[in-house]
C-alpha cells in the first residue's frame, strides 16, 4: 500500500509551527559552563523538515510567526535560501523574540537542550493568519505538536487542520513532543489526541504515544493503532530507538524499519530528518518499507552531523547508506 496524495498541487508540503534558532556547541565532550562557542542554524522541528524536504527535491511552503529583527531576517532569509517557500511566514510587530536552543554535546549519549521559549513569536501565529489559498495549493500539512502548546497557535493549527480536510490535503502530525512548552502531561494529552484524531498520519516515538495518552507506564502500540484508526488515520508511526520504527495500516499490516548504525554525535535533530525523508518516501509513492528506511537512514545521517537543518540529508546519500547495510 502506500498513501495518495493530489497529483496537481503546487506544494508537496508545506509546514506550520515554529522556527527558530540553534545554537550548538563546537566543543564536544564539554559541559556547557565550559563551552566558549556555537555555531547558529535555523532550527525548530516543523522549519527542519520542510528544509529536509526542499533538499530532498520537494516543493516546501511553511506558515510560521517570526520576529522582526535580526534573527528573524536570517531564519526567512536561510530557508528561502534552501528552497522553501516563505511568503506565508508572517512579522511579528509586538516585540517578540526568537526561541533559542543552547545545545550541549557532553557526550553521543548525553545531550541536553536549553531552552529559551518565554514570550516567542512563532506561538503568536493568529487564525486570521492562516490562509485558505495557500493550504488548497498543497498535497501535505505538517503539523507538530509544540505549535499545540499555546494559543493562539494552537487555534491557527486547528484552523489550518480544518481547512486542509476540507481541501482534501493529507494532515500529517509530528508529536514533536517539547515538555518544557506546556503546563503539564495532561494539558499535552488533551490537545495532542483532538490533533492525532484529525491526522491522516501520525508520527512519533513510544514515548510521546505515552504522553499523548497520558500514561506514566509504557503504552501497548496495537492498542495505541486501533485508538487511531478508529478515528480515520490511515498511517501510524512509532519509533522505537536502536530497535527501529513500525508503520502500521489499519487492516492489521505491520511494516518494520531497522535503525541504520552509526557514529553518533550528538541525539538531537533526528526525528525532524527521519520526518522529512519519509514523507519524501510517500510524496514519491515508495512503499512503506523504503519510507521507513529512508526516514531510519537520514535519522542516522543527521545524529553523526553537528547541525540539524544543515546536515539534511540528499536522496543520494540516504540511497547510499541504505545499499551499504542491504
Amino acid at each position: 500500500m502506500a498513501l495518495t496524495f493530489h497529483q496537481n498541487r503546487e506544494f508537496d508540503i508545506i509546514a506550520i509551527g515554529r522556527a527558530c534558532i540553534d545554537l550548538n556547541a563546537n566543543e564536544y565532550n564539554r559541559p556547557m559552563e565550559e563551552t566558549m562557542t556555537f555555531t547558529k542554524y535555523v532550527g525548530g522541528s516543523p522549519a527542519n523538515i520542510a528544509i529536509g524536504s526542499g533538499k530532498l527535491g520537494l516543493k516546501a511552503g511553511f506558515i510560521g510567526k517570526i520576529p522582526q529583527d535580526q534573527h528573524g531576517n536570517f531564519i526567512k532569509q536561510y530557508m528561502s535560501d534552501k528552497g522553501v517557500d516563505t511568503s506565508n511566514m508572517v512579522f511579528d510587530t509586538e516585540g517578540r523574540k526568537t526561541g533559542l536552543a543552547f545545545t550541549e554535546i557532553l557526550s553521543p549519549e548525553e545531550c541536553s537542550i536549553l531552552m529559551y521559549r518565554d514570550n516567542v513569536a512563532d506561538l503568536y501565529l493568529e487564525p486570521s493568519e492562516v490562509n485558505e489559498a495557500y493550504i488548497k495549493k498543497a498535497k501535505i500539512l505538517l503539523v507538530s505538536g509544540t505549535a499545540l502548546a499555546l494559543s493562539p497557535s494552537r487555534e491557527a493549527v486547528f484552523k489550518a487542520i480544518s481547512l486542509a480536510k476540507k481541501n482534501d490535503v493529507k494532515v500529517i502530525f509530528e508529536l514533536d513532543y517539547r515538555g518544557y512548552t506546556w503546563k503539564s502531561q495532561e494539558e499535552t494529552s488533551i490537545y495532542y489526541s483532538l490533533a492525532a484524531e484529525l491526522a491522516d498520519v501520525i508520527i512519533g516515538t513510544r514515548d510521546e504515544y505515552d504522553v499523548m495518552e497520558n500514561r506514566s507506564e509504557t503504552g501497548d502500540n496495537q492498542t495505541t493503532v486501533n485508538h487511531l484508526f478508529a478515528h480515520g488515520a490511515e498511517l501510524v508511526i512509532i519509533k522505537h530507538g536502536v530497535d527501529g520504527s513500525y508503520a502500521y495500516e489499519p487492516d492489521g499490516t505491520i511494516h518494520h524499519g531497522q535503525a541504520y548504525k552509526t557514529k553518533v554525535l550528538k541525539t538531537f535533530g533526528a526525528g525532524d530528518s527521519y520526518a522529512s525523508a519519509f514523507l519524501y518516501a510517500l510524496v514519491k509513492g515508495k512503499d512503506y518499507e523504503t519510507a521507513l528506511k529512508f526516514g531510519s537512514a537520514s535519522a542516522s545521517i543527521v545524529v553523526s552531523k553537528h547541525s540539524s537543518s544543515e546536515a539534511m540529508p540528499t536522496v543520494e546519500e540516504i540511497e547510499q547508506l541504505i545499499k551499504e547495510h542491504s
